[in-house]
């Protein structure tokens, strides 16, 4: 069984790796003409960073150095983009940090159990975004999404503008210390 020293640097990596892609793939929406799915992809890649420097900040207090890392990536077209990015963020919040978190129980770190707690949930948020924005380009419809994405600096759970909540859900912290995107 991993430890939750590895299970850290596995998330590091997933999560700085996401990041990397989503805004290759903010650049291709643009590209393609979907202002709407570039903001998607920039509020989530934001996120993603969060993400991976609150997994680092853990590391480092447990006497690690930070990983050094090597992207390479596909950036396919938005549609296939959009499948890619979903099923990413539903494997991290299904399967993924579901184990790390256990593990980080069972050894008593609790940096490591709040910083993979809050990682899963902001990433039901980024699955639901993803989704809605594959179905209504794949229906052939005149998107209907958000233009402006609120993301919590401290745990990275992501907010269309106009349904922000007054709190973060996810780590209290009030909105007006939202970061928009």
């Amino acid at each position: 069984m991993a430890t939750t020293i590895e299970n850290l640097k596995i998330a590091i990596t997933g999560e700085s790796k996401a990041c990397a892609k989503y805004s290759a793939y903010a650049t291709r929406a643009a590209q393609e003409g979907y202002p709407q799915i570039q903001k998607m992809f920039e509020a989530a890649a934001k996120a993603e960073r969060i993400h991976a420097t609150n997994h680092n900040k853990v590391l480092v207090k447990l006497g690690c150095e930070p990983i050094e890392l090597d992207i390479e990536m596909h950036v396919g077209n938005t549609i296939e983009n959009l499948k890619d990015a979903k099923a990413g963020e539903i494997y991290e919040f299904a399967e993924m940090y579901p184990p790390m978190i256990e593990v980080a129980e069972a050894e008593g770190i609790k940096d490591a159990v709040r910083s993979f707690t809050w990682a899963k949930e902001a990433e039901k948020g980024h699955a639901e975004f993803y989704g809605e924005a594959l179905r209504q380009l794949e229906a052939g419809e005149k998107l209907n999404l958000p233009e402006k994405y609120y993301v919590c600096p401290l745990c990275g759970d992501t907010f269309a503008a106009e349904s922000a909540p007054d709190k973060c859900p996810v780590c209290n912290l009030p909105k007006a210390k939202y970061l928009e995107v």
